[in-house]
């Protein structure tokens, strides 16, 4: 396996079926949970935006390998998007869990903008921003639903 094809398919996870952008996902945690235990919510959100130009790169050279455009085989750009939902929590299973589902919720619905990003943007840019942007939907969710839960169980009312 070339170094592009294990960046952009997050070290074959990508190849697993069915759902590889699940199993691509699944696999981003133990990394995400390891650079926010050492370096916290900030390391993660670093080692997100560095992966992200690996990312373009890797997916641009796969696509162009295997023909086409964000064949599902790449999962670097869910390994960004994940990375960013859960840079803003605790590295624990319950928040790593939400972040989890709210990312996949989004990554796959593709509400707008992220489904004109998706299908508008060419290229491993366009591979790698539509999840960035679910992530940040993801991550904006996360705090909602944190900031609900923190003001509803300190008596406060919304």
């Amino acid at each position: 396996m070339t170094p592009s094809t294990l960046i952009a398919t997050w070290f074959g996870s990508g190849l697993l079926k069915p759902a590889p952008g699940t199993w691509g996902t699944a696999a981003a945690l133990p990394f995400a949970w390891l650079i926010a235990q050492y370096g916290g919510g900030l390391a993660l959100f670093v080692a997100a935006v560095l992966l992200f130009p690996l990312g373009c790169w890797a997916a641009s050279r796969y696509d162009a390998g295997a023909g086409g455009h964000d064949n599902s085989e790449i999962v670097v750009d869910e390994v960004v998007g994940v990375w960013l939902t859960l840079c803003i929590v605790p590295p624990d299973i319950l928040h790593y869990a939400l972040g989890f589902v709210l990312f996949r919720v989004f990554d796959i619905i593709k509400p707008w903008p992220i489904r004109w990003a998706d299908r508008r943007v060419g290229g491993g840019f366009g591979v790698m921003i539509d999840d960035v942007i679910a992530g940040l939907f993801a991550a904006a969710s996360l705090y909602g639903i944190g900031y609900v839960v923190q003001t509803l169980t300190d008596g406060g009312s919304l």
